[in-house]
This record gives C-alpha cells, structure tokens and sequence, in this order.
C-alpha cells in the first residue's frame, strides 16, 4: 500500500495490526521506516521531521491518539516505542499480562516497587503527565533512573499507555513550556471489552498469531527476536 498521508498511515497500520515506531523496525517490522528518507520504495511526500502534521510520521504518533480510539502507541516493543491497533491488543494483553492483574502481578514479584508507586497514582487520578507522576508518586532528582525505567516497565507490561499530551500549568492557570506525555491505565483507554476478550486468548495461541503475522509482515524477520517482540 502506497502511503502519503496520515490517513494512508491509519490504513496501513490497520492492515498491519502493528508496527514498530520511530521509524526503527528493529528487523521486524514498522510502517515507515527512518529509510524512507533517503530512498523511499515510491514517490510520497512523506518525510520526517519535517513539522507537517500530514506527511510527517513523527507528527502521526500524538495525532493517532488525540484523533483516534482504536489505535495504542507507548513504550511497547523492545522498550521501545511502538504501535498496536485495537483489533491486535488482545492478543499482546494475552501474552503480556496472561490474565494477571496488577496485584497479582505485583505480588508474585514481577513488578517492581518503583513501578507500584508510578501505578498507583495513574490508576487513582486517571489521566497524568509526565511531570505530575513524578510529582505525585514522590520521585526525587536522585531517582531519575528508576523513574524512567518504572514507567517504560508498566508500558512494556501493557498496564499503563500513552494518551495524549498536555503542558504544564502556572498558579495563575496559565499555560507553559514544553508538552508532556499524558499516561493512563490500559483499561481506561480501550475499555472492558478489549480484556474480556483477551481473557478467552490463551497466551500460546496469541503468540502463534502474531508470529505468522510478523513473517507474512516480514518474511526475513528472526524466529528469536519475534519472540522477544511478542513477549516484551
């Protein structure tokens, strides 16, 4: 499919199910790649950073979430940005959270206490920026890294997702700064009917249809590391 807009995108991205992001497929597969650039396999206007909300891919990352609900983009794919459509979800949820809860999860130790502490405010105020949930969840200057590595953590889990951006908000309620990335729980975003369905998936079937859909994507594509893509 040729693509020369956002729409073409969207379309292609649907086609796909899913797809690495920021243009690194990472050997297995991303609906742009940063090659386009330099050689693209047709003529399109489509170009990278280029600031063109229609023709430039960095662009459609923020765009799939203020204008769509069917499409997820965060942290997913080798810790590593990456998108899945709302048709695909269940299946990753079925592999990645196995019908564990985060409790369940938490307890069996598989999620760590700097993670717990980002979760909790997310899950109690809903929608939050970047900036907030260090805020609220204590997070001192000395603890950057474990911050950073919590929240990637809860992404690759597929607990908490990317919704949206929002700035920072003076006292006087004005507007400043740089945008920040807004995160939510993943159940919040797509809503009940996603996890009902991703708890009649069980986690060997899911893996089986996603790899056949990574080599009908690319049929190059290493068995090792679409393991290591489907499981996180």
């Amino acid at each position: 499919m040729e693509i020369r807009n956002f729409d073409d995108f969207v379309a292609a991205l649907h086609d796909a199910g899913f797809s690495m992001g920021g243009g690194n497929d990472e050997g297995i597969f991303a609906v742009i790649p940063f090659s386009w650039n330099e050689n693209p396999s047709y003529e399109t206007p489509v170009r990278w950073h280029t600031g063109d909300p229609e023709t430039d891919p960095w662009e459609w990352r923020m765009r799939v979430l203020d204008e769509r609900d069917d499409i997820a983009y965060a942290k997913v794919f080798f810790r590593k940005s990456g998108y899945i459509t709302k048709e695909w979800y269940p299946d990753f949820l079925a592999v990645r959270r196995n019908g564990m809860s985060f409790e369940e999860d938490y307890m069996n130790g598989s999620i760590s206490q700097s993670a717990k502490r980002i979760y909790s405010v997310i899950n109690e105020q809903g929608c939050v920026p970047f900036h907030a949930i260090k805020e609220y969840a204590g997070f001192g200057k000395e603890e950057k890294s474990q911050f950073e590595r919590a929240l990637v953590e809860l992404q690759m889990k597929m607990y908490i997702t990317m919704c949206g951006r929002q700035q920072k908000v003076s006292q006087q309620g004005n507007e400043y700064g740089w945008m920040s990335t807004v995160f939510c729980t993943t159940e919040s975003f797509f809503g009940e009917e996603v996890f009902q369905k991703a708890s009649t998936i069980s986690s060997d079937d899911a893996i089986e249809k996603i790899k056949a859909q990574v080599f009908h994507l690319n049929p190059h594509a290493d068995e090792k590391k679409i393991i290591k893509f489907i499981r996180g």
